[in-house]
């Protein structure tokens, strides 16, 4: 799908977000120098979430969402529900722990981050180029591209 140039970093993120969901779930194919056994999948998860996931959400939330808000009522209620998906999601990575269920607790977690990465890009990404303007779009993608950027320079430092 092409995507305007203002939701290319959210669309890059997502296939990190893809990989951790595959990786997560139960009968997942190993990959090579991602973590095989479920404690090491259950922390690499909980890395992911502090070192992107989160950032990811509150980019969405910050950059995106207050755009959108009040210009489709369909919209809305779709932005609604992936804030819900944002604190589910934070919730049960946070609040993993080895205990029994952790196979499950892992096939739980990909299944819903998969969904709401697939739900983002096929509905979410879809509209924000026909509700909002030119001018709104480019203010998000220079947000971006500051944030981005301001990451980098702290990554080099």
């Amino acid at each position: 799908m092409k995507r305007h140039p203002a939701l290319i970093p959210l669309s890059q993120d997502h296939h990190h977000g893809l990989l951790l969901a595959q990786l997560l779930k139960r009968n997942a194919p190993e990959y090579h120098g991602l973590p095989k056994d479920l404690p090491g999948k259950m922390n690499f998860a909980k890395d992911m979430f502090h070192k992107e996931l989160d950032h990811h959400f509150r980019d969405e939330e910050e950059f995106v969402f207050p755009y959108l808000k009040g210009k489709d009522i369909d919209l809305d209620n779709l932005i609604s529900v992936i804030l819900n998906e944002h604190i589910i999601l934070k919730e049960k990575i946070l609040t993993l722990n080895e205990n029994p269920n952790l196979i499950d607790q892992l096939d739980e977690i990909g299944i819903i981050l998969s969904e709401h990465i697939r739900k983002e890009e096929r509905d979410l990404f879809e509209k924000i180029p026909q509700v909002l303007s030119e001018d709104e779009l480019e203010i998000i993608k220079q947000k971006f591209d500051q944030t981005r950027s301001d990451k980098k320079s702290c990554k080099t430092k």
